[in-house]
């Protein structure tokens, strides 16, 4: 690449200070909501099958079109996806006794294999989605600079795009602990290894991005991660770091710890002078070469703490699930609430109790928020949120962000498909019957399922794409087909092995 333009390109996407909480929300999950509620319309009103093309145009188009041609001014596209979405909704549904079935069988109340979910499937889809159209769309004009990665402090939806993946690879962790609960109390050493072995393709993947970046003299942002740290060497780091937390995990509340850790991590940056290294010290050796990938480490893992405490949520049959049985271990001491006066723990497999999780995820939803502004207006991650040094504010806001996300597609679930209540004949108590098993939106699944062949594809997509094109220099029209054909060829390629996991971990 000519010397000139790889530095107007660095140039491009560098200095930048970010958005808005409100205009982030509106372009990402305002759109990502009521595009979930338009397919959930047609598929739960006119048909249960939902062509791809049609669904990719429901689903995945507005994410493009909120961060390119409407990023601006969201409210035409906005409104345009609600009057569908209302009008669907109002009208009678094909079968209101039940919700679509799942293609796959649900296991039986006895299997260890948790109940599908799918809220979270949408959830990790649509984050994965957006972070793979933003990877490429920064590199072009109609693509907002506020929108890209911001410099040091400020909010920006690439920001929040990198602590969704972490909080989403938290909430996947939380299944070993939740299948066997002894898993917490197990030798440290074999799960180190086991974790270490499932990560190595990730590893494997940060090295080889290194070697192609400065092979080929790619564009690359610094101060982001650093001179040979990136992204996916702190995704590699940190299932392992949380293993050596398991004594904790056992004893403590997950989300307690998540928070203690990003105060000392906070505390590091404002007393221990991490803040003035990580902004100030010259790169002289390979500490201080990837200072902001190591000092931010920290702050990662309390996000994916985070992740994880939200994972034994909403994972299990019941919001208290987790709860229960590490009490009936006896290695925690916790008050039973209202819902926890049964000493019965349900099996992992058994019907989902979504509106109790929905309502416990709610509270969870308004603590974060509360304490992302408050930290945020005495200050006390510094100047506002840093995805660069992963502060205090920072970690408040991405477990907003994303709990505000998934709690918004349980919602649209419940509200959709719902599970049709009936009065007991012997009492006037109303009963609710066992909800069918229901799958998200196929296209969404077919996403998720090879998400990381996925977001690698994108990546060298983007790369191809920047090689052959001065994206700088794109007319509009001339971006949004480049856009709109790379999104075709990521969703066709999701779509075509949507039966087969092609990477295993």
């Amino acid at each position: 690449m000519n010397g000139a333009y790889k530095a107007d390109k660095e140039a491009f996407v560098s200095g930048l200070s970010g958005s808005s909480v409100g205009h982030i929300n509106a372009i990402s999950l305002l759109v990502a909501f009521l595009s979930v509620a338009v397919h959930a319309g047609v598929q739960s009103r006119l048909t249960p099958r939902v062509p791809p093309l049609l669904a990719w145009g429901i689903l995945v188009g507005p994410l493009l079109l909120g961060m390119t041609v409407f990023a601006n001014n969201p409210s035409l596209l906005v409104l345009a996806l609600l009057v569908p979405a209302i009008a669907l909704y109002l009208k009678k549904p094909r079968d209101t006794d039940s919700p679509l079935p799942s293609r796959s069988p649900a296991p039986s109340p006895a299997s260890t294999r948790v109940s599908p979910l799918p809220a979270l499937t949408t959830f990790r889809a649509h984050m994965l989605l957006m972070t793979i159209l933003a990877i490429l769309a920064v590199d072009f004009p109609i693509f907002p600079r506020e929108l890209a990665k911001c410099e040091t402090f400020g909010v920006s939806l690439m920001d929040v795009g990198v602590g969704a993946f972490v909080f989403a690879q938290g909430i996947v962790s939380a299944l070993p602990i939740l299948k066997d609960p002894g898993y917490l109390s197990a030798p440290a050493l074999p799960k180190i290894i086991s974790v270490a072995r499932k990560t190595l393709p990730i590893i494997v993947l940060g090295v080889v991005r290194v070697a192609l970046v400065k092979g080929t003299e790619y564009p690359e942002h610094v101060t982001e991660y650093g001179v040979h740290w990136n992204f996916f060497i702190t995704l590699a780091a940190l299932p392992v770091l949380q293993v050596f937390l398991h004594p904790l995990i056992a004893r403590v509340s997950l989300s307690w710890l998540g928070v203690l850790v990003a105060m000392i991590q906070q505390a590091l940056l404002t007393v221990g002078g991490l803040e003035q290294y990580v902004l100030h010290a010259p790169r002289t050796g390979l500490i201080s070469q990837n200072k902001e990938g190591v000092m931010s480490l920290l702050g990662y893992l309390s996000i994916h703490l985070l992740g994880l405490a939200t994972g034994t949520l909403i994972l299990p049959p019941s919001p208290s699930y987790f709860r229960r049985t590490q009490r009936e271990k006896g290695t925690i001491a916790i008050q039973a609430t209202v819902d926890e006066k049964d000493k019965t723990v349900p099996r992992l497999a058994q019907p989902r109790e979504d509106d109790k999780t929905a309502t416990e995820l709610f509270g969870y939803t308004l603590l974060w928020w509360a304490s992302f502004y408050i930290s945020r207006y005495f200050k006390l991650g510094g100047e506002d949120a840093s995805r660069r040094m992963v502060n205090l504010s920072y970690v408040f806001w991405v477990a907003a962000y994303n709990t505000t996300a998934l709690l918004g597609y349980f919602v649209l679930d419940l509200v959709f498909f719902p599970c049709p209540a009936r009065y007991s004949p012997t009492s006037k108590l109303k009963r609710t019957p066992a909800r069918a098993v229901r799958e998200a939106p196929p296209l969404l699944e077919a996403v998720n399922k090879n998400g990381l062949t996925l977001f690698l594809l994108a990546n060298v997509l983007t790369g191809c794409i920047n090689f052959a094109v001065k994206t700088m220099y794109a007319s509009d029209a001339k971006a949004m087909a480049i856009l709109s054909g790379y999104a075709a060829v990521v969703c066709w390629v999701a779509w075509t092995f949507r039966r087969r996991r092609l990477v295993q971990l």
